[in-house]
Parts: C-alpha cells; sequence; structure tokens
C-alpha cells in the first residue's frame, strides 16, 4: 500500500527519447521531444507579443514576461489539460535547468557588457542620483514589507524578507533602459548618458545587496550567512587575481584581425560553468559566478566581442525566454483576489514608483537638471527588468516570498517597465534641432574648388569596397580636400548589446564610432583608405530602427553639411548575379531620405564597382557614362561626372539623347504659360549646362567624350540606343529626368524611370541615381512631422506617375 501511494506521489522519471508514435508511443512522454515542443512555444508566443506590442514601442521583455505568465497558471495554465500536456510536473527540472544554464550565460554576457572603468568614470551629479536612486526605494521597500508581513506574507523570516523587498524595489533593469533609450533616440544625449551611467551603478550595488539577500536566506544562523557573504567576497579577489591574469592572457594572444583560437573560447565556457559551481557550492547562486567571469574578462580587443557574437542570438533568442516562462508557471494571478490583495498591489506599485521616481527627481533637482528632465530620468530609472524576476524567483525558491507575495512583485514589475516608454515619449520631447544654414548642398556649384563633402552609407562589409572605390573615384584634383563621412546603418535590434551602443557614442549628440576602441573591420577599412590617400574620412554609426533612421541620416548630413549622401540600394548582387533584398525596411528608409534630405541625394546599385576589393589608387581604371535627358537631376549627375573624370584612372562617356524634332520624350507642360515658362527655362538649363561642360571639362580632360544621339519619342528607340552604348563600370543617371519610363513597372521607384531600367539583370554595371536637392521644398520640409511610411511610393507603381514638378529648380550660375 506504501508502495502504491509512493507511486502515486512521485511519477516516473520521463525517458530522454521516445521510440515514435509508430511504436505507440506519446513524443511529449518523453523529456527531449517535451523540451523542444516547450522551447518552440515559448518562442512562438513570445515573438507574436513582442510583435503586437511594437506599436507601443515595448522592450520585448515585456512580451517575455507577459508570453511567461499566460502559458502560467494565470491564463493557459487554468486548463489542467493543457498544463499536463505541455508542461507535466516531472518535465520542469529539466526546463529549469534549461532555462538556468541560458540564464546562467545570459549573466555572463551582461558582465562582458559592463565596463567596471566606466562606473569609476561616472560623474558625480549620475553617481549622485544612482545612490539615491537605490536608497530611497531600498527604504520604502523595507517599510512595504511590515504591511505585507502582516497581512498576506504571515510567518516568513523576517530579514531575508525585508532585504529581498528593498531590492525588488530598488533595481534598475540596464540592458532594458539601454533598449529603451536607443528606442527613443535618448543614448546620446546628456538625459540617456546620466541615465545609463546611474543604471550601471544601480546594477552593481543590487547585485551586491541580492549577494546579502541570499546569504540571509539559508536556513543556518547568522554565523553561516557570515560565512557565505565572506567566502563570496573571497571568491571575488580570486577571479580578479587568477582567473583575470588568465583571460588577459588569451585576449593579449587573440590579435586584431586574426580569428580567436577554439580552445580559449572553450576554456572561457567552461570557466563560467566551473564559477558558477563554485558560487553555488558557496551558497550565493550559480548566476553570481558567471556574471563576476563577465566582469573580468577584458574588454579591449576582439575577444570579448567574438565571444558577445558566438553566444548572444542562441542564449537571448532560443533559451533565455524558457526562464520567462518558468516564473510565468510560478506566477498565479488569481492568487491576489479581494480588495485586501489588489489594495496591496496598488501600494506596491505606488510606493515601488513613489520611492524609484521621488528619490531620483528629488537629487536630480538638488544637482541642478531642469524639472522636465529629472521628472523623465525618474521614470527611466523606474525601469524593472529580467533581473528583478531573477531577484524574485531566487526569493520565491529559498521560500521568502510566498504565491500571492510572487505574483504582486511580477505585475509590479511588468506595470512599472510598461509604463515607461509612453510617460517618458509623454514628458520629455527634445527641441528638434535647428536646420544648420550651409551653402553648398549639391554637386553642381558656382565654386567648384570648395570642400565637396559626402555622407556615404552603407549597410555592412559587402558595400564598403565599392564604397571606398567610388569614393577613391570622386575626390578629384581639387585644391580643397574631400571629406566623407561613411556611415554604417546599423538596426537597432534586442541582439544590439547595451555596452557597444554606448561605447558608439560621442559627446555631439551623434552616434559615432569610438576612436578609442579601433576593433571594427569596417571602420579599419576606412582608416586604411584614408592613410593612402588625401581624402578625410571619417567613420560613423547610426543604431535605429528602421522605421527612424532616416532621422539619423538626415540630422548627421545637415549637421556635417553635406552636399551629397550616397545610400546603398536595398538589393545586394549575389555570386550568380541575382540581386537580393536586404529588406523592405531599407527600401523604405531610402525613400524617406529621397523625400526629406538637406542635400543631394545618389541611391547606389552595387555590382561590385571595382571587384570585391579595395583597388588603390594608381589602379583605378573605370568607364563611367553619364545618361543625360535632361533637368535638375541629370544636370547634378553631369557635375559628379565631371567631378569622377579628374582622376587620371576614369574614362567619362556623357551620352546626351535628344527628341528628334516635333517629337518628345515627355509630354510638354499644358498648364497655361506658367508651365510653358518652366519648360522653356528648363531647357536653357540643360543647354547652359551642357555648354559649360564642353568648354571646361571636355577642352581639359582628353579622356572625356561626349556624344548626342537623336532617337524618336520612343521607348524602345532609348532602349537599343542605351544598350548600343557597351558595356561601362558605373552609369550616373538622374533620378527624375526628363523621360518616360523605360519600364512597364518597377518596385523601385526611388531609382526613377532610366535607373529602374538599368537595374534589371541584363545590365552588370553599378548604377548611381542621383536627386539634387531642391531649395523651393526645404522650407516645407522644416515644416513637417516625422515622415510616415503611408506617405511614400508604393511598392510596384508606375514609374510615370513620379512627381516631375522638381524640374522647375534651375540652379543659378555655373555648372563646373
Amino acid at each position: 500500500m506504501a508502495t502504491t501511494n509512493a507511486s502515486h506521489a512521485c511519477p516516473a522519471p520521463m525517458k530522454a527519447t521516445s521510440n515514435g508514435s509508430w511504436q505507440g508511443e506519446n513524443p511529449l512522454e518523453a523529456s527531449l521531444p517535451l523540451a523542444i515542443v516547450q522551447i518552440c512555444l515559448v518562442i512562438v508566443v513570445t515573438r507574436s507579443l513582442a510583435f503586437l506590442l511594437r506599436p507601443l514601442r515595448q522592450p520585448r521583455v515585456i512580451a517575455e514576461i507577459i508570453g511567461g505568465i499566460l502559458l502560467g497558471p494565470s491564463a493557459l495554465g487554468r486548463s489542467e489539460k493543457f498544463l499536463e500536456t505541455f508542461f507535466p510536473k516531472q518535465s520542469l527540472t529539466v526546463l529549469d535547468t534549461l532555462a538556468n544554464i541560458g540564464l546562467l550565460y545570459f549573466l555572463f554576457l551582461v558582465g562582458l557588457e559592463l565596463d567596471l572603468r566606466a562606473i569609476r568614470r561616472t560623474g558625480k551629479r549620475a553617481l549622485i542620483i544612482a545612490i539615491a536612486g537605490i536608497s530611497l526605494p531600498f527604504i520604502m521597500g523595507i517599510g512595504t514589507s511590515f504591511a505585507l508581513r502582516t497581512t498576506i506574507a504571515k510567518g516568513v523570516a523576517e530579514a531575508p524578507f525585508l532585504v529581498f523587498m528593498g531590492v525588488a524595489l530598488s533595481i534598475t533593469a540596464f540592458p532594458v533602459l539601454a533598449r529603451i533609450l536607443a528606442e527613443l533616440k535618448l543614448l546620446t544625449t546628456d538625459l540617456g548618458r546620466m541615465a545609463m551611467s546611474a543604471a550601471a551603478v544601480n546594477d552593481v550595488a543590487a547585485w551586491i545587496l541580492l549577494a546579502l539577500a541570499i546569504a540571509l536566506s539559508g536556513a543556518g544562523s547568522m554565523l553561516v550567512s557570515l560565512w557565505v557573504l565572506l567566502s563570496g567576497a573571497v571568491f571575488v579577489v580570486a577571479a580578479a587575481l587568477l582567473l583575470r591574469p588568465a583571460l588577459e592572457w588569451m585576449a593579449r594572444r587573440s590579435p586584431e584581425g586574426e580569428p580567436v583560437k577554439e580552445l580559449y573560447i572553450c576554456a572561457t565556457l567552461v570557466s563560467v560553468l566551473a564559477c558558477g559551481f563554485i558560487t553555488d557550492t558557496i551558497g550565493i547562486h550559480a548566476l553570481f559566478g558567471a556574471f563576476v567571469v563577465g566582469i573580468v574578462v577584458p574588454k579591449e580587443g576582439p575577444f570579448a566581442g567574438v565571444l558577445i557574437e558566438k553566444l548572444e542570438d542562441l542564449i537571448s533568442g532560443l533559451f533565455l525566454p524558457l526562464y520567462f516562462v518558468s516564473s510565468g508557471l510560478k506566477t498565479n494571478v488569481a492568487t491576489i483576489k479581494g480588495g485586501q490583495s489588489w489594495g496591496l498591489l496598488v501600494l506596491v506599485i505606488t510606493t515601488a514608483c513613489l520611492g524609484k521616481i521621488g528619490g531620483t527627481v528629488i537629487t536630480s533637482l538638488l544637482v541642478k537638471v531642469p524639472v522636465r528632465e529629472a521628472l523623465t530620468l525618474g521614470f527611466l530609472m523606474n525601469t524593472k527588468g529580467l533581473v528583478e524576476l531573477i531577484v524574485l524567483n531566487i526569493g520565491k525558491d529559498r521560500k521568502v516570498l510566498n504565491d500571492e507575495t510572487f505574483a504582486i512583485l511580477v505585475l509590479m514589475a511588468l506595470v512599472t517597465t510598461f509604463i515607461t516608454t509612453p510617460v517618458v515619449m509623454a514628458i520629455f520631447k527634445p527641441a528638434r534641432r535647428a536646420a544648420t544654414p550651409y551653402k553648398h548642398r549639391t554637386i553642381q556649384r558656382n565654386d567648384p574648388d570648395s570642400e565637396f563633402r559626402v555622407l556615404a552609407c552603407f549597410h555592412g562589409s559587402r558595400n564598403v569596397p565599392t564604397m571606398i572605390n567610388l569614393v577613391e573615384s570622386s575626390r578629384g584634383t581639387r585644391k580643397h580636400r574631400l571629406t566623407v563621412y561613411a556611415m554604417h546603418l546599423m538596426e537597432l535590434s534586442e541582439r544590439s548589446s547595451a555596452i557597444s551602443m554606448v561605447h558608439k557614442a560621442r559627446l555631439n549628440g551623434l552616434p559615432f564610432w569610438n576612436r578609442k576602441h579601433n576593433g571594427d573591420h569596417l571602420e579599419v577599412a576606412f582608416q586604411a583608405y584614408q592613410q593612402l590617400s588625401n581624402v578625410t574620412i571619417r567613420p560613423m554609426t547610426a543604431i535605429s530602427d528602421l522605421y527612424s533612421m532616416h532621422e539619423d541620416i538626415i540630422s548627421s548630413a545637415e549637421q556635417k553639411r553635406a552636399a551629397l549622401v550616397v545610400l546603398p540600394f536595398h538589393k545586394i548582387q549575389q555570386f550568380d548575379g541575382s540581386m537580393d533584398s536586404v529588406g523592405h525596411g531599407y527600401q523604405l528608409v531610402n525613400q524617406r531620405v529621397l523625400r526629406h534630405a538637406p542635400c543631394s541625394v545618389g541611391v547606389l546599385v552595387d555590382r561590385g564597382l571595382g571587384g570585391s576589393t579595395q583597388v588603390c589608387a594608381s589602379e583605378v581604371s573605370y568607364t563611367v557614362a553619364v545618361l543625360y535627358f535632361g533637368g535638375g537631376d541629370d544636370r547634378e549627375a553631369l557635375a559628379y561626372g565631371a567631378r569622377m573624370a579628374e582622376h587620371p584612372g576614369i574614362e567619362l562617356t556623357v551620352m546626351q539623347f535628344v527628341p528628334q524634332p516635333g517629337q518628345h520624350f515627355v509630354k510638354p507642360s499644358s498648364e497655361g504659360s506658367m508651365g510653358r515658362a518652366t519648360d522653356a527655362s528648363e531647357r536653357l538649363a540643360d543647354e547652359t549646362c551642357i555648354t559649360e561642360f564642353q568648354a571646361k571639362v571636355m577642352g581639359a580632360n582628353k579622356s572625356v567624350k561626349y556624344e548626342e544621339k537623336v532617337v524618336g519619342g520612343g521607348k524602345m528607340e532609348i532602349v537599343a540606343a542605351i544598350k548600343a552604348m557597351g558595356k561601362f563600370n558605373l552609369f550616373l543617371v538622374g533620378h527624375a529626368p526628363r523621360v518616360m519610363p523605360l519600364t512597364d513597372r518597377t518596385d523601385c521607384p526611388e531609382l526613377g524611370p532610366v535607373g529602374s531600367y538599368l537595374a534589371q539583370p541584363e545590365f552588370s554595371a553599378s548604377v548611381m541615381v542621383i536627386s539634387q536637392y531642391d531649395p523651393t521644398a526645404d522650407a516645407f520640409r522644416l515644416a513637417e512631422e516625422v515622415p510616415q511610411i503611408h506617405d511614400l511610393p508604393e511598392p510596384d507603381t508606375p514609374v510615370a506617375q513620379m512627381d516631375r514638378s522638381r524640374h522647375s529648380r534651375g540652379m543659378e550660375g555655373q555648372c563646373f
């Protein structure tokens, strides 16, 4: 009888694998297939919630917390059949083990991203704000604990409960805060830097307090707790004195530009597990060992970056969500029932907000932070996240927090983090930077010897050789230099680590590469080119979501007084010659920049200008063709071709297409005398530009050819004439030339009628589609709000529908 009762109380352990459905076995009764289903289910639920919450600009941790709660006994888990099928009790040990291994390595990554030297350099104001932001909520958390102990938490150990409540209310989630700041484009502002510095100090203090709470929550006496704390301190010292030199030795033997040895990676990952075992043996949880290893890893050189690269996607994407569902399975919102419990929930949320926000705001005002910024800083510091859940789960496992208290504190963390983004967006709206007045916003200008500034954007390493070869071809022989701002466009995703984003910031409020960390191979490529040429190269980066990336490009072009923004086409040529899209979002970025740019814009269809490697100046030998139909954009393309023709390795061919008498490439304007006057002024500007080109460029350069091709007004004749020109390395065309569409339809209106045709697979040359800056639209651009997606041309739109009103903007003065 006793044996029967024991079998009912303790289910038989699950097999690792099943024999399959054909053998009559249920795969979900074996641990491995069940774990696979659990992982897939968790990821589908959390990613779906993240997608739904995306319009609210919520960090992914919100979706993961809600997803864990929904899968637990608060929602779907209310069905016994659901829990027994997907989360049976005998599977929870495996689930918790996988979740904690993922958490172990995630906290190792957090330690890798935390630079203690940066914390030591924290300013006095940020340090004072951080201390106040920890102290007041900690004290108020202790006060709240008395209310909980007399109501729903009777009988718990007093000292551990006081400390756990204080820590739970005083934590700031450092990685989540960085994500919110980056989303709101506050990361590189004074407010963002102060928040990040204070949060870093808060993070370290929270771990120390958590170690204290865990030590106090042990079953032994106070003497045992003291031994736990002392042993933990000895471990930290031993890691700094023994482990760090070994890691530094491996980092020194991993030079820049060479792959890190697999042995070093393996040794580091094993040391994470070993240190986790040591701290777990001490009694302060395995997570502390992993966190300490991450802190002592040297941050200089590529070693730390390679570790992050190898671990981040696997851990954050696959294993870490398991921890949220593990926490969600312990969270039962149904335990919060009755007026008293809901009143205590309101009390805890209010206390957490008042302590964190109040302490931060009051201290910020005392150190002379403006009121609005102080209030914003208070809400930012009130952000909770994964570390909060870790604290609560440890408290639950140690029997310090019961089910109801645990559920109340989880909801508190969810609410305080959820309100951060909308409240900050409502109360802190930094003034739009006034447009910087500057003279040269186009390539075509009255003083061609003036400095030529280019903002060259690129997506990744595939774009770099062509971009450098284009810069080399554009440097000319003018007296004044060519200055290029090379901007790396990086999508802000959940895998962007917080500290790496901060490292890419400079004091001018724009995201730049950190000059003290030359580890990025893209930056090295541009620096190497700068040393071999007389071109000034300044690497930059824009870390934004695709919806607002154009704002970084536009503001950078404005502040750097660029005359030309070069954008990479959203399709990249593959080895078989086909063009593969990197994402529709990048196409929308290009379209927004074209619509709102403060200078001329060129969209570069990269088909390997100069091959897949950088070509030195003495070996440049390119043939460039300008297809000239007329209009401001074509005049700008001709001006750029004339500048490229100054390079001794460039052969330039200008083909002007002229309609036969009585025919037109586009329908003449029928809008009365004003429209006819516009057409006449455009034709006069075109003729003047060609005349000056022949006199000033062709006369001084024998490598420049000019041809005039008289063709009928039909599309087929123009296409045949272009094909008959032969092969070139690069075509320069206008975005909106005075010509009809050369293709029936296009899904790339940003390329214009000619560029869309040249981007077809039958051509192998790179194409630069240039749009001249329109000064008449500048006033409207400055008055507009942030452009919306629906303002842009829809894909697969007939090119004939493109607005041609821009042709009226003739540039005064000479072309060359």
